[in-house]
């Protein structure tokens, strides 16, 4: 592993150990060369992803661009990290899992819809404005009484069923 400070490819591992959530190696390593001290984690990859953009572009798939996405719709939100972060690991191993080796950009839009939709709604409604492309006030609204309308739904229990005697 390089090392972030000099570019030393000399670095030594001092300490492993998993993840909270055990989906990564937690691995602490110094550079004897400069002396400085980083973090690094490993993670299991079940296969090479390839995003299709909207415009048919090809890209290889980057979880930290994923992750990155989340934080900055959560951004200000009370959320405890290791809640996105198994967020996260979710869906790359839907993705991972489905058995394809290209996955359309509007089907990790969706995922992270679902999951943050589950986890802060207005989290999700900052992404769906981003990620729908919102143009005006109205767009908004039709997003929040859907919303709403999804709650309500959740919500409303149906009354017991009428025994005749």
């Amino acid at each position: 592993m390089r090392c972030p400070y000099c570019g030393s490819l000399d670095t030594q591992v001092k300490d492993s150990r998993p993840t909270d959530d055990h989906a990564s190696i937690r691995r602490r390593r110094v550079c004897p060369d400069c002396g400085g001290r980083f973090t690094t984690f490993e993670r299991v990859q079940l296969r090479e992803l390839t995003v299709v953009k909207r415009s048919g572009r090809r890209t290889a798939f980057d979880r930290d661009k994923l992750q990155t996405s989340i934080e900055v719709a959560l951004r200000k939100r009370p959320v405890a990290p290791e809640r996105i972060e198994r967020m996260v690991n979710g869906i790359v191993r839907q993705l991972e899992s489905s058995g394809e080796g290209e996955v359309s950009s509007s089907t990790i839009g969706e995922l992270v819809m679902e999951g943050l939709k589950s986890l802060d709604d207005v989290a999700y409604v900052r992404f769906a404005s981003v990620y729908k492309n919102f143009r005006e006030a109205r767009d908004f609204e039709e997003l929040l009484g859907q919303l709403s309308a999804d709650e309500l739904e959740a919500v409303t229990v149906p009354p017991p069923a009428r025994q005749d005697d």
